[in-house]
């Protein structure tokens, strides 16, 4: 699961398991198995990385270790040392990851959709990592009456024409079939009860519409299309007992006149004269760290790249960084003056007779 040969090492294995977390980690990876697919790089590397249990796997297989608690498998496993500043959260307590997904849901209302907006984060904070502000308007469950619907102090009813199941069904048989007709209850909207005095602030719609500012921590190197989930900044409950769902930010990278981005790789268009680019020259390109020169070699030929390493992006969740590529434009001169025809056309004869001489040679 984790791709490491039998006799892998600690470190391999810690490598291997950190790099694939963060790439199928749900708060982040919209494929529709990662979950499925975390937990299973999840529980390999709680076995392999502990000895005792790598050999009772080495000696008996998926049987070795079955019967195994979460707290068994990840109870000796340092998370923060893992993936500590990352912004993702792994751990048990509240809400963490392994606490969500390795322990029994508990039963109870249902908690509310998820939020998805999409940001756009420019290269210099994606470079160094740093907090943007978002702005979300969203419904949220109404302070006043606390999701009831009804005026403080008071509280809704049970509906009697439905007894409180929200719907009337109407029964009648035909040629000894019985046949159900069953529709929304028409005394309290199919909610099952009734408010007779309605809260000020939401009228009864349990929920008002308010605008909020929310800090995200932007990962150094986060990658393009990453979700980061903020929770509890979701849609609310349907129900006033539930929890609301989760916030997830879609980064994109914002439009940089100066860079086009390819993963961790920046790219940069150059553009130089015919003279610059057959007798070189020395030019400035930007980087994120400020202005550079780069020398352009005598006879760079259109569309040439020249490599910058270590001048673009960092990994994320890594240590590497990215390269800025500088793609070279010839600029061709679209009119030209008297003068410079004159030794354009010197140099064309020049090299006429430069190549005559050398086939006669």
């Amino acid at each position: 699961m984790l791709g490491v040969p039998r006799d892998a090492d600690q470190a391999t294995i810690k490598d291997a398991f950190r790099r694939l977390a963060l790439r199928y980690h749900p708060d982040r990876c919209k494929e529709p198995d990662a979950e499925e697919r975390f937990k299973e790089i999840a529980e390999a590397y709680a076995v392999l990385n502990d000895p005792k249990k790598r050999r009772e796997y080495d000696a008996a297989g998926f049987a070795g270790v079955a019967g195994f608690t979460p707290e068994d498998l990840f109870g000796g496993i340092d998370l923060e040392d893992l993936f500590g500043g990352l912004g993702f959260d792994f751990g048990f307590g509240g809400e963490g990851l392994f606490g969500r997904f390795f322990r029994p849901r508990r039963p109870g209302p249902a908690r509310g959709e998820n939020i998805e907006i999409t940001i756009e984060v420019p290269l210099e904070r994606i470079a160094s990592g740093g907090r943007e502000r978002v702005r979300i308007r969203r419904p949220q469950t109404c302070p006043t009456c606390r999701g009831s619907g009804a005026r403080p102090g008071t509280q809704p009813r049970r509906c009697a024409t439905c007894g409180g199941s929200g719907r009337q069904v109407a029964s009648r048989r035909d040629a000894g079939v019985t046949i159900q007709q069953i529709t929304t209850c028409p005394g309290c909207g199919g909610r099952g009860e009734v408010i007779d005095q309605r809260c000020p602030e939401c009228d009864g719609r349990r929920q008002v519409e308010r605008e909020e500012t929310l800090t995200v921590n932007i990962p150094a190197g986060v990658e393009e299309g990453m979700a980061l989930r903020i929770p509890g900044h979701g849609f609310p409950s349907r129900d006033p007992r539930g929890e609301p769902g989760d916030l997830f930010v879609i980064v994109q990278t914002a439009p940089d006149t100066r860079f086009e981005r390819e993963g961790i790789n920046l790219w940069h268009r150059k553009e130089i004269s015919i003279p610059d680019a057959v007798l070189g020259t020395t030019v400035e390109v930007p980087s994120l760290d400020g202005r550079l020169k780069v020398t352009i070699p005598p006879g760079t030929q259109p569309n040439s790249v020249l490599r910058l390493r270590g001048k673009g992006l960092p990994e994320f969740g890594g240590k590497r960084r990215g390269d800025l590529f500088v793609r070279v434009e010839v600029r061709v001169p679209e009119r030209l003056g008297a003068e410079e025809r004159k030794l354009w056309e010197r140099l064309r004869a020049l090299a006429e007779k430069e190549k005559h001489e050398s086939i006669h040679r």
